[in-house]
C-alpha cells in the first residue's frame, strides 16, 4: 500500500498516511474521476472502512481528501453516527488530523497560507473555498477547460453533464448564467470549471 499512496501524495506524508490506514483498517480504493466528488467514505456491510478516491487529482488534492475522509470515519467511530456528516466533530477531527501535514516538506510554501486559513474552519469541499481551489489548481493536469471567471460576458460555454449556458453578469461572489434549453438562470461559483464553446 505504501508503494501505491507514493503514486498519489507527496513523498514527506507517506509513512504517517500509511500509519492511519493500516491503524483504522481502511480499505483505500483508487477510483476513476467522478465529477460530483473528489472522495468518499462508507462503512462496508462487513464492517469494513471503504474509502475512494479520484485517481485524477493532483498529489496535494489527493493528501487533502484522503485525510478528509480519514476524518469521516474518526468521528463516527468517536462521536457515532447521529452527527452531522460536516459539523463540528468532523471539522475538530479534520483539523486535527491535516495539521502535522501542512509544513513545506509536504505543500508548496505558496499553498500554506491558503490551507492555513482553510482549516479554521473547513468547509464539506475545498472546492468551496475558491482561494484554496485556486491555488490547488495550478498543479492539475493542463485540461481543455475554463474557469467561469474567464469566460468572456455572453460566451458560451458546456459542463460536463452537456448542457449549455450563456455566461451572464457577476452578483456579489456568483456569476449568473442562463440555461439555453430551458431559460432558467443558474449561479456559479467563479471556480466552477467549465468547457468554452
Amino acid at each position: 500500500m505504501s508503494k501505491t499512496l507514493e503514486k498519489y501524495i507527496p513523498q514527506a506524508s507517506v509513512a504517517s498516511v500509511f500509519q492511519l490506514i493500516t491503524t483504522h483498517n481502511i480499505h483505500l480504493k483508487i477510483v476513476s474521476e467522478r465529477v460530483t466528488r473528489h472522495g468518499d467514505y462508507r462503512k462496508m456491510p462487513n464492517g469494513q472502512h471503504q474509502i475512494t478516491v479520484n485517481s485524477n487529482l493532483n498529489s496535494f488534492r489527493f493528501l487533502i481528501t484522503l485525510i478528509h475522509e480519514i476524518a469521516h470515519l474518526i468521528a463516527f467511530k468517536k462521536h457515532g453516527r447521529a452527527i452531522k456528516p460536516h459539523g463540528i466533530e468532523w471539522k475538530r477531527t479534520f483539523q486535527q488530523l491535516m495539521l502535522p501535514y501542512l509544513r513545506p516538506e509536504i505543500f508548496p510554501k505558496k499553498i500554506l497560507p491558503f490551507l492555513a486559513i482553510h482549516f479554521k474552519n473547513p468547509k464539506a469541499s475545498s472546492d468551496t473555498d475558491i482561494n484554496l481551489s485556486l491555488a490547488l489548481k495550478q498543479y492539475d493536469a493542463p485540461n481543455n477547460k475554463n474557469y467561469i471567471f474567464e469566460i468572456p460576458l455572453g460566451s458560451s460555454f458546456k459542463l460536463y453533464n452537456g448542457k449549455i449556458f450563456k455566461r451572464g453578469p457577476r452578483r456579489v461572489k456568483r456569476f449568473e448564467c442562463i440555461e439555453i434549453s430551458s431559460g432558467k438562470v443558474y449561479l456559479f461559483n467563479p471556480n466552477a470549471e467549465v468547457e468554452l464553446l
